[in-house]
């Protein structure tokens, strides 16, 4: 270790170690609502909505709610002013579809389905400010006032386009409502939906499709014009792209990949009206029966649900001067939020707040095959909790293999390893260890610490992890800030394996010895004070426990520093420490895999529809855009 740190970092070291815990006692309790505070760094995040279609897989909870609570809780911890909302996206077709199936109404799927979303998300400690919804009038009123600015703007035009009639049920059939036979040559796949055909995988036309029927009474639809508007992204795409020149070098790679490749051959108008009544209504005349289509409603969730949260949401969403805006969602989602969201605030003419941090995953597979509720494959939010796995456990290996650049493989296997190897063995054995040392040869009362210059580089080495936690962190490497944390227990178990603490302290030692024992115990309780911290954003509940255990306060008037330091000095007294972590047994494991494997694909293509979901962003034509934001 001392070769590895140089004279400058142990330098500093010592001086850290001289200035006990008061950089840290500087947060001060968040009033609310919270709100833009001048000579801060202020913090919009919102993480991508959730559909009430179904309940949340694991997949969904890492690419959007969860990697978007730990930036959060971290900007929290270094003392910003963050506001951090979400809330589930009702409005669309695959509302409909889901009352139709489960023979309900639109807005008892969005009451059930919203309340399974919030019981999930609070399971998970996802530390929302505000969990809201799109049902509400402010979504209507601010949805409404958007379309109004852009038309007055002339970034609005109307064209008659041919969908599918069915007379029996007297209405248009948006693409989910519709099945028949492929029209691609060589398939001639005969369920085929109005958008993608699910045996060759290959993009489909609704009115393209033979023997079209309809979902909901099987009779055959006829082929009928109608009128919709469409937002004139070309008369946008200018300013569009001068924005993104600013705004993108601060998005992830993907995210500029996404949007570089829908903009790369020229923005079409697009269409912004659906023929169903669920829906945010059209406030034109001639389209009284109409309703905006979901993704241009939904990205205004985020606005209507901050307005829901307090009446000074403008303070947030028109004040770019103030606020840095992060969204955290999935690659598919990037669209939307790259292109179409924005081009709708800049149509308006108004200062709105854009984003500036695009922060987007790629996409987490389940064992061997892609997550399905229908086929049972995967484990999704709610049947997390019923495996009586802790939600800190789950949240640790769902960031440990955060598909950040690559897609990445939740495996049950995986799981128990990690979980018994760098949870249990390294950062709950180190944390234990050390807490008991003061319970037990020290009743509990911190002793004094006299370091030597061995004891030096332990803490410049804790301090060179946690600069690199934070510099992860402060850019969304959360992969890489998890294992910083478990670097900083790693050197902690190596410093009290080094020198062997537990002997030097026995009473047959001279007073020098026990004295660097109780030096070497002294600075091991103030790496697990860090580590405690420094875990908050990936566990919260451990993190608190450990609090508790050290006789902290939890997150009151703390901060997390920017060097290693005494955030506990000699006296202070500590709580009987206990186990944090548990292991995971052969036995469970293989229970669960047996229970999460679902059944044998019975429909052709199920396994694809994540691989073409990218192809589905890409259509950009005129005609009624695929549903990629509803599913």
């Amino acid at each position: 270790q001392r070769q590895e740190m140089s004279s400058e970092q142990i330098a500093a070291a010592k001086l850290s170690w001289s200035q006990p815990s008061n950089e840290a006692v500087t947060i001060t309790k968040s009033t609310t609502p919270i709100l833009p505070k001048d000579k801060e760094r202020n913090i919009l995040v919102t993480s991508a909505l959730p559909s009430v279609n179904n309940g949340p897989h694991l997949g969904n909870i890492i690419g959007c709610v969860l990697s978007a609570d730990v930036f959060t809780r971290f900007s929290r911890l270094c003392g910003e002013n963050v506001l951090f909302i979400c809330g589930t996206d009702e409005y669309g077709t695959a509302t409909e579809t889901k009352a139709i199936a489960e023979g309900l109404t639109p807005q008892e799927i969005c009451d059930k389905y919203h309340a399974i979303h919030a019981q999930v998300y609070k399971w998970f400690n996802i530390s929302f400010d505000h969990f809201g919804r799109t049902t509400t009038d402010n979504q209507t009123k601010i949805a409404q006032d958007i379309f109004l600015k852009l038309e007055k703007n002339d970034k609005i035009i109307q064209e008659s386009v041919d969908q599918l009639y069915c007379e029996k049920c007297d209405h248009f059939l948006a693409d989910r409502f519709v099945e028949g036979v492929c029209p691609h040559p060589g398939c001639g796949y005969e369920d085929t939906k109005g958008d993608q055909c699910d045996g060759c995988g290959k993009l489909v036309n609704a009115t393209e499709l033979g023997k079209p029927r309809c979902k909901i009474c099987s009779n055959n639809p006829q082929i009928k014009a109608s009128n919709h508007l469409f937002i004139d992204l070309p008369k946008i795409e200018g300013d569009l792209k001068a924005w993104i020149k600013e705004s993108s070098p601060q998005w992830t790679s993907n995210s500029k990949t996404i949007c570089e490749t829908w903009i790369r051959d020229g923005l079409k108008p697009r269409c912004i009206t659906r023929d169903f009544k669920w829906g945010t209504p059209v406030p034109k005349e001639g389209f009284e029966d109409k309703v905006f289509h979901v993704w241009f409603d939904a990205p205004f969730g985020y606005v209507s649900i901050t307005a829901c949260y307090t009446p000074d949401w403008e303070k947030w969403w028109k004040n770019p001067q103030q606020v840095e805006y992060y969204e955290f969602m999935g690659k598919d989602n990037v669209p939307f939020h790259s292109v179409v969201f924005p081009s709708c605030q800049l149509g308006t003419g108004e200062d709105w707040t854009k984003v500036t941090h695009l922060i987007a995953t790629e996409y987490l597979n389940y064992e061997d095959d892609k997550f399905s509720k229908s086929r049972g494959v995967g484990v999704f939010g709610d049947q997390a909790k019923d495996t009586g796995i802790p939600s800190d456990i789950w949240r640790f290996y769902l960031l440990y293999v955060r598909p950040e650049g690559t897609d990445t493989l939740f495996s049950w296997k995986d799981l128990q390893t990690k979980n018994n190897t760098e949870l249990l063995n390294n950062f709950g054995n180190f944390v234990n260890r050390s807490l008991k040392f003061v319970y037990q040869f020290y009743e509990g009362i911190v002793p004094e610490a006299e370091p030597n210059e061995d004891d030096f580089v332990l803490m410049a080495g804790v301090t060179q992890e946690l600069h690199g936690y934070r510099s992860s962190l402060s850019v969304n490497r959360q992969r890489d800030g998890l294992r910083h944390i478990l670097a900083m227990t790693r050197l902690g178990n190596q410093y009290i394996q080094d020198n062997e603490p537990f002997k030097l302290i026995k009473p047959d030692r001279s007073p020098e010895e026990q004295k660097q024992g109780a030096t070497v115990i002294a600075i091991a309780v103030n790496v697990v004070a860090l580590v405690a911290l420094a875990s908050e954003p990936y566990m919260p509940e451990t993190s608190r426990k450990i609090f508790k255990i050290i006789n902290l306060p939890y997150l009151e008037n703390i901060q997390l520093p920017a060097n290693f330091t005494q955030l506990i000095t000699a006296k202070h007294t500590i709580s009987e420490p206990s186990p944090l972590i548990r292991k995971l047994t052969d036995e469970e494991i293989e229970i669960f895999k047996v229970k999460f494997a679902g059944q044998p694909d019975s429909a052709v293509g199920e396994n694809k529809k994540s691989t073409h979901k990218e192809k589905k962003d890409g259509a950009s034509g005129k005609g009624l855009p695929v549903d990629v934001a509803e599913e």
